[in-house]
């Protein structure tokens, strides 16, 4: 298992993901984002009041390894207009070698 990981989190639109993803580059907290413009989400909002809510978000994926994850997680609760955005790191068994001396070169 390799220390890398893949950081889900959902924005308001491409633009919002692009400035996400371009500040934790600049800061050197991921080496590489992917963003996928439109997806459905369906959630419970307000908190506690179960009602469904449905809208259009925007995912992107950030890509860094474990020991930047909480800075990461801090910037993203800067910058987001969220109020509870979904910052979600989820682990990676399997990267192939090339990628990730890459990956790790950019993050240095």
């Amino acid at each position: 298992m390799s220390d890398l990981i893949l950081v889900y989190i959902t924005c308001k639109s491409v633009k919002q993901a692009k400035e996400i993803g371009k500040h934790l580059m600049k800061m050197k907290l991921s080496a590489c984002v992917n963003i996928f413009p439109e997806m459905q989400p369906m959630f419970f909002w307000p908190p506690q009041s179960g009602i469904i809510d449905e809208n259009k978000e925007v995912v992107l994926i950030a890509k860094t390894i474990d020991s930047k994850y909480k800075q990461l997680e801090k910037e993203v609760q800067k910058v987001h207009s969220f109020d509870v955005p979904c910052i979600i790191g989820i682990p990676v068994k399997y990267v192939s070698q090339k990628y990730y001396d890459w990956l790790i070169g950019e993050l240095e």
